[in-house]
């Protein structure tokens, strides 16, 4: 087995290697293992490490106990200007992209609150499997964030686009079983069988042909995805009041 973890300021990202398998978790607890830039960039980083080595076959993604990850660090957010924001937003859809286009199928063991950017990396995954403590969303709406075509398309594809609309309208945040009607989650199983489940999942993919597994995700992805054109990801008003409402922890106030 090869383990090898990158550290962040307040967590890790750590890769395990074996028996064709590659499970990549996020460790930052204190956070509900939302992510910094420094972390998006780690775990870019990670996704690209999978690919040099030849034996991995089946990628599984997750988060510490109970966690999946909440998305992005708010109140990093708050410390960014505009500039520097929408940069952040590029980071994240290079991670989300790269684990999307992983030559190898991509398990996402949701335990917990995927939400915001977040939400859209477990979308990236080509199977999700959660648990009752399972909860999905992306409440841009109170920070003044303007989701770009690639994200918007990932969650229309699923649930298709008049509930992606209302998605993001009403700031609904789904629980498991919403997920699951939606097809959001292709399974719910216990949080103390998720690692087991999981892993047998991946053993059992990862004894199929590579070709097969590598032709269904291509023609798939080919059928659904265009590239983002240039986006502004934040407002330029909006965005500054609602990272501070959210640090403030009142009702933000939009004009």
């Amino acid at each position: 087995m090869r383990v090898i973890i990158k550290r962040a300021p307040d967590g890790k990202i750590t890769l395990q290697e074996t028996a064709k398998i590659a499970i990549v978790t996020i460790n930052r607890p204190i956070a509900r293992n939302a992510l910094t830039t420094n972390m998006w960039r780690e775990l870019t980083r990670i996704g690209e490490e999978i690919t040099t080595n030849p034996k991995n076959k089946v990628v599984l993604l997750r988060g510490i106990s109970g966690n999946f990850t909440a998305g992005s660090d708010i109140k990093e957010f708050c410390e960014m200007d505009v500039s520097q924001a929408n940069e952040a937003f590029e980071m994240m859809e290079k991670t989300i992209s790269t684990f999307e286009n992983l030559p190898m199928p991509v398990i996402g063991a949701i335990d917990g609150p995927a939400l915001g950017a977040g939400f859209v990396l477990s979308l990236a995954c080509d199977i999700r499997i959660g648990t009752p403590k399972a909860k999905m969303g992306i409440p841009v709406g109170r920070l003044g964030i303007k989701l770009g075509p690639s994200f918007v398309s990932r969650i229309s594809k699923l649930i298709g686009p008049s509930r992606t609309k209302e998605l993001v309208f009403t700031n609904e945040i789904y629980d498991s079983q919403k997920s699951y009607n939606f097809g959001l989650l292709n399974q719910i199983v216990p949080s103390s069988e998720l690692d087991h489940f999981t892993l047998h999942l991946a053993q059992k993919i990862g004894k199929q042909s590579r070709a097969s597994l590598r032709a269904v995700k291509d023609s798939v992805q080919l059928t659904w995805m265009d590239k983002d054109t240039k986006w502004d990801f934040v407002d330029p008003t909006d965005f500054p009041e609602g990272c501070l409402a959210f640090v403030e922890k009142r009702e933000p106030s939009f004009k």
